[in-house]
């Protein structure tokens, strides 16, 4: 790769990370020891209190909640389409019918209304994405799930650190997972968490990535088998994140407010450089909303934005689309799932480009991208 190459998102790391990695690589506990704990109680004071578990990936984290809410054939799980394919195919390896129904023209998250008409009798949960970072409409989409007698899960990989009307990303839905893949907010490299303010959904979460073992006797079929026993009452699977990761994500809640600071300084600049341009849309900050903005999705219209893409990739500028509609990959085409089924979301994927952005973008890096932008447009 170039040296002049921009990505489109990057990890953040310093000294801090480094320490903190070092200190855990030279002590006992590599996994399943005091950092897992530490780092859990570090992120649900982020969530307004709201309790979590550490998993190794965005991906195990919904394969968890789901799991944890008991998805299973028969159910149904209402989400959007303009998501990463995760969001869907872990309520599929469920067993669960998974039901697409559009988004909002504007931000991208899914629609209310859409979703209410997508719900029925089967309906076992509503997944809300919380698409770049900004909060779904998660007031409005927790009185259609409650009216389909369903849970409502908020995919929050992009928006940790994000509030909607005054309440942290985290603290609203029934279940939330998060993602800290090394181009997220924050990183521990591969890793991922469920948090929920239910104490049973937790405990299922917490049971189910760790094999679904039971340790404590009173809860044992055998208790007396001896001390040694351990039993499996449920299937799970591990997905425990180690201690020398959750040492990484510790360094990084810290930086968590001045990443969010940095981004939303990088997200104006770019609005404010597009503004007025009828070549492109810029995304829109909701009433209420406080994003934490994890990408900049400026929008080409007129079918050029896959022009667009290849401009910007020949000028060392690496900027991704996201997403294909979940429904578009084969897997789901094979299942039945046909193009036209959300307009809105299949509309935005062949609008959409995301920009650089992350942290570590100098202010003469933001203009290189901006330059670049209105040089194509003619601007």
């Amino acid at each position: 790769m170039a040296s002049d190459f921009l990505p489109y998102g990057r990890q953040s790391l310093g000294d801090d990370e480094i320490a903190a990695v070092a200190e855990v690589l030279r002590g006992d506990w590599l996994t399943t020891g005091p950092s897992v704990t530490r780092f859990e109680a570090d992120l649900a004071e982020h969530l307004g209190g709201t309790p979590a578990v550490a998993v190794t990936s965005g991906t195990a984290a919904l394969h968890v909640a789901y799991a944890a809410a008991g998805v299973g054939a028969g159910d149904e799980v209402v989400t959007s389409p303009l998501t990463f394919v995760a969001t869907a195919a872990t309520a599929a390896l469920h067993g669960a019918k998974v039901v697409f129904a559009d988004v909002e023209q504007d931000t991208g998250n899914l629609d209310p209304e859409a979703a209410r008409a997508a719900a029925g009798p089967n309906t076992r949960v509503v997944a809300a994405v919380d698409y770049a970072g900004h909060p779904a409409d998660l007031d409005a989409l927790r009185t259609v799930a409650e009216s389909a007698d369903a849970l409502l899960l908020e995919d929050a990989a992009h928006s940790i650190g994000g509030a909607l009307n005054g309440r942290p990303v985290g603290s609203i839905a029934d279940v939330t997972t998060f993602s800290f893949f090394a181009t997220k907010n924050l990183t521990t490299a591969e890793g991922g968490a469920v948090a929920s303010p239910s104490p049973d959904l937790l405990a299922n979460a917490a049971a189910f990535r760790n094999h679904g073992l039971v340790r404590e006797k009173a809860a044992q079929r055998y208790p007396d088998e001896g001390d040694w026993h351990q039993e499996v009452h449920a299937f799970g699977l591990n997905y425990r994140l180690p201690d020398v990761l959750c040492a990484l994500g510790i360094a990084q809640l810290r930086k968590l407010a001045a990443f969010k600071s940095r981004r939303a300084e990088i997200h104006q600049r770019y609005d404010k450089a597009f503004a007025g341009l009828d070549q492109v849309r810029t995304p829109v900050t909701r009433a209420g909303a406080d994003p934490m903005w994890h990408l900049y999705p400026l929008r080409a219209r007129d079918g050029r934005r896959k022009a667009l893409f290849e401009h910007l990739r020949s000028k060392g500028i690496g900027v991704q689309v996201n997403y294909i509609p979940a429904y578009w990959h084969p897997v789901f085409e094979d299942l039945g799932y046909r193009r036209g089924l959300c307009p809105n979301a299949e509309r935005y994927y062949e609008e959409e480009l995301s920009l650089p952005l992350f942290p570590g973008l100098t202010d003469s890096d933001v203009d290189r991208v901006i330059d670049a932008v209105r040089e194509f447009l003619g601007a």
